[in-house]
């Protein structure tokens, strides 16, 4: 039976190099990767953005997200790998760690935003840290 495994995925320069290791490293991995994108509703509010253009904004975020999922799912696919794609809205963390214990992922594999101080890379970056300590299952961190 095959590891049951999330990535959690945002086009950082972290997540690429997560990415690009998977690939490198394929025979270590399960060939059935969920990659999981969640636009950041706090970002969305962050900018002045009048109500009536609300809508206008989720359904781009949402266009630049699948996008963004289906060339990783591309990349991955070339890859031999075979994989479900996730997109959701809310606070990374949180949603990242309720996905990864509701559906009874085996492994989460992320990637940490170096840079911050040296605080931040003590503790492994927000996300990261959230994860790490609110899942049910191994945490590969990157």
């Amino acid at each position: 039976m095959d590891t049951k495994i999330l990535v959690p995925y945002d086009d950082s320069a972290t997540a690429q190099i997560t990415i690009a290791t998977i690939i490198k490293r394929k025979d270590h991995f399960s060939k059935k990767l969920t990659l999981l994108y969640v636009i950041n509703n706090d970002q969305l509010a962050y900018r002045m953005i009048p109500d009536f253009q609300v809508e206008m904004v989720k359904e781009n975020a949402t266009k630049a997200g699948k996008l963004l999922l289906k060339r990783m799912d591309e990349k991955l696919t070339e890859a031999g790998f075979n994989c479900e794609l996730i997109l959701e809205f809310g606070d990374p963390g949180p949603i990242i760690a309720h996905t990864a214990n509701s559906k009874n992922y085996q492994l989460v594999v992320i990637g940490r935003h170096e840079g911050g101080g040296e605080i931040r890379d003590v503790i492994f970056g927000s996300v990261a840290n959230h994860v790490l300590h609110n899942v049910s299952c191994p945490v590969l961190l990157f």
